[in-house]
């Protein structure tokens, strides 16, 4: 693939490590020449990465990451090209955010019976005005020398099987996928299949999302097995969807590397012809 597309990353906006120009330089490095930043719950990002784009003459895809829940099960929907203005989707992952906060500020109270952490110290592995999450509990963790790492801290203290863990209240994807449409952008179900992350949707709920709007799925993750890949590449093709692939780049949060995963040309060309919100920044 000539023209290498990675659709999901993550800058310290939200829980990625580097700043999103920062971001930008790195995809550069990777020979990533089209890249998509996405936040959870927040388009904070976008203006330094397109300055950025521009003077690496990387292409960017403007995007967000918005938390949802179905049925008690976490969902992760990508929105690419949105109107960041777009008045009912920002107040929609406003609230996420919000969200997230008194469920870290939860977490931490629950952590903080067994181990020497406040609310503080994550605060300082926040970068000012970042959408905080489990990572940043993670960071402070690592820290202390609870864990070595994020992934450690994810695998054992944090994760959704833990007694720390407090779930967040989001947006169901329906209402969330309806909300990206209305804003003209094209929403994209972020690793559909990653049975290691926890529970899964049901194929049956996959086709409530279709028939609320869902453009597509992100088939090519790390987190979602062969077989899960080949399962969503049959229910893409029956209802003619955008198959996508991408690293989830997080910086030095997480393992994934950039590029790791990549998007086909024709692909983005069909969520570029959906979107109506904004356009991609040419670099």
């Amino acid at each position: 693939m000539s023209q290498r597309i990675d659709l999901h990353t993550h800058s310290a906006v939200s829980d990625g490590t580097e700043a999103p120009a920062d971001l930008i330089r790195s995809a550069a490095a990777a020979g990533v020449r089209t890249v998509a930043l996405t936040d959870h719950d927040t388009v904070t990002g976008w203006e330094e990465a397109s300055i950025a784009a521009r003077a690496e003459g990387v292409s960017l895809v403007p995007g967000m990451e918005i938390s949802c829940r179905h049925e008690g099960i976490s969902v992760h929907l990508l929105s690419y090209l949105h109107d960041p203005l777009n008045i009912p989707l920002m107040a929609e992952v406003l609230q996420a955010r919000e969200s997230r906060v008194t469920r870290a500020q939860l977490m931490v109270d629950r952590l903080a019976v067994d181990y020497d952490i406040t609310w503080e110290k994550v605060v300082a592995h926040t970068a000012a005005g970042a959408t905080i999450g489990r990572p940043h509990l993670a960071d402070a963790l690592v820290t202390l020398g609870v864990v070595d790492d994020r992934s450690a801290a994810f695998e054992h203290i944090l994760t959704p099987r833990s007694p720390y863990y407090v779930s967040l209240t989001v947006v169901s994807p329906i209402d969330a996928i309806r909300l990206v449409r209305a804003a003209g952008g094209v929403p994209v179900f972020a690793h559909p299949m990653a049975t290691a992350r926890g529970r899964v949707v049901s194929e049956q709920a996959i086709e409530l999302m279709i028939d609320a709007g869902l453009g597509g799925f992100e088939v090519d993750h790390r987190d979602n097995p062969p077989e899960a890949r080949r399962r969503l590449r049959e229910i893409a093709a029956s209802f003619d969807l955008l198959v996508t692939g991408s690293s989830d780049y997080h910086g030095t949060g997480k393992p994934n590397r950039l590029g790791e995963n990549l998007t086909d040309p024709e692909m983005l060309s069909r969520l570029e012809a959906q979107a109506t919100g904004c356009s991609v920044v040419r670099g």
